[in-house]
């Protein structure tokens, strides 16, 4: 089978590392996913995921052709909320901050005459 960039396959975990997980494509054809392709969080245990004989579905982040080895993603298959709003152009999941430094314009004179004259809040 040709095996492109960007698939979406299906294979078998044949084997777990602390670094991650080997999936066998088919007879030929071999890839691993990486510990930081398995999650958007925080990976401890590959085994905690997935387990040996375990079907996956798998996106090809990379191929070799010549030694027909994948890069491979579990986690490009699950985009966390996350992920979908900085892809809709938001920059980040902060809070929006009502007070934002208001407070330190409003006090920072005050607390410089007193800092300057020795005295203590």
């Amino acid at each position: 089978m040709q095996y492109q960039i960007g698939q979406i396959v299906e294979g078998t975990i044949t084997g777990i590392q602390p670094y991650g997980a080997f999936v066998s494509l088919d007879e030929e054809t071999s890839g691993l996913i990486h510990i930081s392709e398995i999650s958007e969080g925080f990976v401890k245990d590959v085994n905690h995921f997935v387990h040996v004989h375990d079907r996956v579905k798998v996106k090809i982040i990379d191929f070799d052709k010549a030694t027909h080895q994948a890069r491979l993603s579990l986690k490009a298959l699950h985009p966390t909320a996350f992920r979908k709003e900085r892809g809709r152009g938001k920059a980040s999941r902060l809070p929006v901050m009502k007070i934002g430094f208001r407070s330190l314009a409003e006090n920072l004179d005050r607390w410089i005459e007193e800092a300057n004259k020795g005295e203590t809040v």
